[in-house]
């Protein structure tokens, strides 16, 4: 990584009519209580995000899914470029594959902070979630953990960065670069990580929720297959 980051300074330089259909394709309560309801939404929620997380904290959870793996910063596309050209294409791939599994060893601490938003989730929280838009869940999620993760990932991510002294050097390397280059490349390379794996995170949460909310076979116990199993709920 030393290495890297040194060549690559030597080498200079994301309507009302919409959430009326999407609300369309949820039942009623009919029989179930609003109690019931909420019980079923956080039983989804709470198997959507473990297997979200769980996805994303195995080996190659990010680095081997092409939606969500963490690159080179996009303002960094010239010089990675310039690399390749010169052969060095395997000091990027290093480059990236760290990135990637620091993403993944944070991922780790994210399931107890999906759990504990659900825990507190209210009879008006769900049922604005079950009449909302299709990412309505995940909305919710973003709205009330992305603190919480930001703070669980950040050290995590520096720890694992660190072991190859890549936060040292990439701030080293990138904040004398950005003096000259038109072009700032971020110079806090755990910030950088830290904020695409929340967004990786979130990508997974709503693949997830489209799944419970779509597709039958994701709903595993008999309360989902009661609050989303009716004809509406079937499209």
């Amino acid at each position: 990584m030393k290495k890297l980051l040194l060549l690559l300074f030597s080498i200079s330089f994301f309507g009302c009519t919409a959430l009326q259909q999407a609300g369309s394709a949820f039942p009623s309560s009919g029989s179930l209580s609003e109690s019931q309801v909420t019980a079923g939404l956080k039983e989804a929620l709470t198997i959507g995000t473990q297997n979200s997380t769980n996805r994303l904290s195995a080996v190659d959870g990010f680095f081997a899914n092409a939606a969500i793996k963490i690159l080179m910063p996009p303002e960094a596309n010239d010089i990675e470029k310039t690399l390749r050209q010169f052969g060095l294409g395997s000091l990027i791939d290093q480059a990236v594959l760290s990135l990637n599994r620091a993403a993944e060893d944070a991922a780790k601490s994210a399931t107890p902070i999906f759990v504990d938003a659900i825990k507190q989730m209210t009879i008006s929280d769900a049922l604005g979630i079950l009449s909302g838009g299709d990412f309505a869940a995940t909305d919710y999620f973003k709205q009330k953990t992305t603190g919480a993760l930001t703070a669980a990932f950040s050290p995590a991510i520096a720890k694992s960065l660190d072991k190859t002294d890549a936060t040292k050097y990439w701030s080293e390397v990138f904040s004398t670069y950005n003096k000259f280059a038109a072009k700032k490349v971020p110079a806090d390379l755990t910030a950088y990580v830290t904020q695409k794996a929340i967004d990786g995170i979130f990508y997974e949460v709503g693949l997830e929720e489209q799944k419970i909310r779509k597709d039958p076979a994701a709903r595993v116990t008999d309360l989902l297959k009661q609050v989303f199993g009716s004809p509406q709920a079937k499209g």
